[in-house]
């Protein structure tokens, strides 16, 4: 599923000539809707090729520990200013309108992944500051 995500999400990258780095263990199992936590994983992974410098990484890892699963995406990118932090999962909200435009964004694709983690009985975090990236985790019930 996961590679599926990221072949869905690697023609942009592929264009900046960005490196998308996975690292999970192949024991790890998890009960998920496979075809949502697809799109939600497509939606973050492009959100980061999106708001990354050509040439640089971005990575997934998936960890599991006893009660959750853990699904992080990293990127070196541009970095969210802490004001809007708050507000990143709501539909239709946009940090940057001008480079939304420019990007193609619409405002829907976090509020999705929010949603989808949602259904799952987890929850979605982001660490994130200018000029360092952004770290988005998906904590998923075992």
């Amino acid at each position: 599923m996961l590679e599926t995500a990221i072949e869905l999400a690697g023609v942009r990258a592929e264009q900046k000539r960005i490196k998308v780095e996975l690292s999970c263990d192949a024991s790890i199992c998890a009960r998920v809707n496979a075809p949502l936590l697809e799109q939600a994983i497509v939606n973050l992974v492009d959100n980061a090729v999106k708001y990354s410098d050509e040439g640089t990484t971005v990575s997934i890892e998936v960890v599991q520990q006893d009660r959750e699963t853990t699904i992080r995406v990293k990127d070196t990118g541009c970095g969210i200013p802490p004001e809007h932090l708050a507000r990143i999962f709501e539909r239709f909200y946009v940090v940057d309108k001008s480079r939304s435009r420019k990007l193609g964004g619409t405002g829907l694709g976090l509020a999705i992944v929010k949603h989808i983690t949602l259904v799952h009985g987890g929850h979605v975090g982001v660490e994130s500051a200018p000029g360092r990236g952004s770290t988005f985790t998906l904590h998923l019930p075992r």
